[in-house]
């Protein structure tokens, strides 16, 4: 089964809050090893017209405080497609809700809960958002990237 990219793009933009002067941008890109003209096997990252199945993806999202002023209290929030398997985040304050976003922390910290009243560890395939809080205000100027990564299911 493919995947047109601009249903994974219809959730890729990223919530912020507490923050108006902050900019955010998103972007999905697919990444692949590829060989250069050496035969040397290198990774790259491009913009898929399409996705299929076993596609590793990197949900790349960019923010820059555009006032004049520190931003505090940022938060960016992001769900998981449900087409993608989770498999990591990248950058400081990243936690994960696997919930629906109504609790948030580590994964390995995370449990599901069964209907017989049972619980069980949360693994990767749990995820349902990803989220990022900044501990520090953002400076006046100031940019970032943030990003995690999953696999076309």
């Amino acid at each position: 089964m493919k995947i047109i990219l601009f249903m994974l793009a219809l959730i890729a933009p990223a919530a912020a809050m507490a923050a108006d002067d902050v900019a955010l941008s998103s972007q999905v890109l697919v990444e692949k090893i590829v060989k250069d003209a050496k035969g040397e096997a290198k990774t790259v990252r491009q913009k898929p017209d399409v996705v299929t199945p076993g596609d590793s993806l990197v949900f790349l999202l960019s923010y820059k405080n555009q006032g004049a002023e520190p931003a505090t209290g940022f938060t960016v929030t992001n769900p998981v497609p449900q087409a993608v398997a989770f498999a990591s985040a990248d950058g400081a304050g990243a936690e994960v809700s696997v919930d629906g976003g109504k609790t948030w922390g580590q994964l390995a910290a995370l449990k599901i809960a069964s209907a017989d009243g049972t619980s069980r560890a949360a693994v990767a395939a749990d995820v349902t958002h990803v989220r990022w809080s900044f501990a520090q205000p953002i400076a006046a100027g100031k940019s970032g990237d943030l990003s995690f990564r999953g696999t076309v299911k």
